[in-house]
């Protein structure tokens, strides 16, 4: 489609969605108070920007924005402004090889090899048997974000590459026995989207979802987002202040994570998911038996005890489907999907049993924000009105921070600050690698250790001694958030055996999974960072 297409089939469907929301009934109106709602969230969670879609009853009754896409520029958010929709992507993912099931290409129960023969895990048994759904359930055995690092923060590695490297991450548990949430296995499911397609990820998405849905404004590439003028721009809170970041978003993890898409766009994404894949009354994407696949949860999850402020609320089943979770609220069945990824946070919810479809996107990682206002619509729409979700929000966020506080202060209290290191700086020092990440170099420089991940440019850091033989990692980039012990255990000669690294706060993000990570020495290293 040309850009001049796209441009006039834009204009149609704002026209369009402006003609729905001037006609919807009374049932499918929004809160009243919605706008005024919306801003008082913003401003509480200090959240630049928010894009916010609403479809009932196949109407798109809100597709709008709030706030600023662009603090430094002033620029305001509106309907087509595109955010990162992060792991929403999935979805999309899981939805590209249901047409392809449709199309006859594959079944959702054969195993992978049969379409990916080079595909291999750690086990030869789970390598044989996982199929194409485990891919999307999480339940492979892997553990929680296992593998992550290959490919966030943004990394040198090829998609292909980060599939064939998956053969040495040693599986957490049995084969699908418990879930844990995954981001590699997407990357392989990507692949099997090129294998039996013979299109790219990025050109089945854009071609067979995007193009017709009429999805105008949604970038599968990030060298499309930069290059597009009405985009949301990352932020995130540290030292108490708002910040400007750069995009997380790179080719090699898009079918787990990189698509970005607007507020109009994701309206229609709604509309053919809550209509079993009809797009309009001459096309559909899929059929309902795929709806009935997307929205089937495959993998429980463990449902733990709510905060006293939600245990009214907490759910009775909670399992993951085929890119989508599914559980319960208030006797009704969601399906939903929530994205975060570096300044951004997504998320997804339907209710079909009332045909209602929520999408919240902003451009700050504030959980709390999103949750506020998809509860705030979704309780006016089953009409209730017993909770101020955003008080409650704003209290579970306080608690949050002071139980991390609280947590930091614990690790504080265990180190013993008069211990020494076993070895001098250079002993540490030199070239380390990780059977599964690859190289990662310790340096020594003006007396000083540094560290770097030879395939990750934003992993740069300084070593700073902790207690025994334990250092923090702390990154260059503070507003990676993530900074990492580091233990070296020696060999009885006093030389370097292996280390390990582990993150140093609990409310570092899942996918920085250092614990992974067992670091060999190779050789020293005179390299300078």
């Amino acid at each position: 489609m040309t850009q001049a297409a796209r441009a006039s089939l834009a204009t149609f469907l704002l026209l369009t969605s402006l003609f729905l929301v001037a006609d919807i009934s009374a049932g499918q109106r929004p809160p009243k108070d919605l706008d005024a709602f919306v801003e008082q969230v913003r401003r509480d969670f200090e959240v630049p920007g928010i894009g916010l879609a609403i479809v009932k009853d196949g109407a798109i009754v809100v597709a709008k924005g709030y706030g600023l896409a662009d603090r430094e520029q002033s620029t305001p958010v509106d309907a087509h402004t595109i955010f990162a929709i992060a792991s929403n992507t999935k979805a999309f993912t899981s939805t590209a090889l249901g047409i392809l099931v449709e199309d006859g290409k594959l079944k959702w129960d054969d195993p992978v090899v049969n379409y990916l023969p080079w595909f291999m895990l750690s086990d030869p048994y789970v390598t044989r048997e996982i199929t194409v759904r485990d891919l999307l359930v999480h339940r492979s055995g892997l553990g929680l974000g296992q593998g992550d690092l290959l490919l966030f923060p943004p990394s040198s590695y090829e998609r292909k590459e980060i599939v064939r490297r998956l053969r040495y991450l040693q599986l957490k548990t049995s084969f699908r026995s418990a879930y844990a949430y995954d981001n590699v296995l997407y990357l392989v499911a990507g692949e099997l989207v090129e294998a039996v397609s013979g299109q790219s990820w990025e050109e089945f998405v854009e071609k067979r979802i995007f193009d017709k849905i009429r999805m105008t404004d949604s970038k599968t590439r990030i060298e499309q987002v930069l290059a597009a003028r009405n985009v949301a721009q990352p932020y995130i809170m540290f030292y108490r202040e708002l910040h400007l970041i750069g995009h997380d978003a790179a080719p090699n993890h898009a079918p787990a994570g990189g698509i970005y898409s607007s507020a109009a766009d994701m309206a229609q994404w709604l509309r053919v998911q809550l209509d079993s894949g009809r797009v309009d009354n001459f096309l559909r994407l899929f059929t309902p038996t795929t709806t009935e696949q997307l929205w089937s949860y495959i993998t429980p999850i463990p449902i733990g005890n709510p905060e006293p402020e939600m245990a009214r609320f907490r759910s009775q089943f909670c399992g993951y489907g085929l890119g989508f979770a599914v559980w319960d609220y208030r006797g009704h069945k969601i399906v939903s999907h929530g994205g975060v990824l570096g300044g951004y946070v997504s998320r997804v919810t339907m209710v079909p049993g009332i045909n209602l479809g929520v999408v919240v996107l902003t451009n700050q990682m504030s959980e709390y924000s999103n949750t506020a206002i998809t509860r705030h619509v979704i309780d006016h729409y089953l009409e209730v009105a017993d909770i101020d979700w955003l008080a409650t929000m704003k209290v579970l966020a306080a608690r949050e921070r002071t139980t991390l506080a609280a947590d930091e202060r614990e690790i504080l209290a265990t180190r013993d600050s008069t211990s020494a290191p076993s070895l001098p700086n250079s002993a540490y020092a030199g070239m380390y690698d990780d059977i599964w990440y690859g190289d990662i170099l310790i340096a020594e420089e003006q007396g000083k250790l540094t560290i770097q991940f030879s395939r990750t440019p934003s992993l740069v850091g300084d070593l700073e001694h902790w207690q025994y033989d334990t250092f923090i990692v702390r990154w260059r980039d503070r507003a990676l958030g993530a900074d990492a012990f580091i233990t070296f255990a020696l060999n009885p000669d006093g030389t370097i055996d292996q280390a390990k690294m582990k993150a140093v706060s609990p409310a570092t993000d899942f996918s920085y999974d250092f614990q992974d990570l067992l670091l060999k020495p190779v050789q020293k290293a005179q390299k300078k960072l």
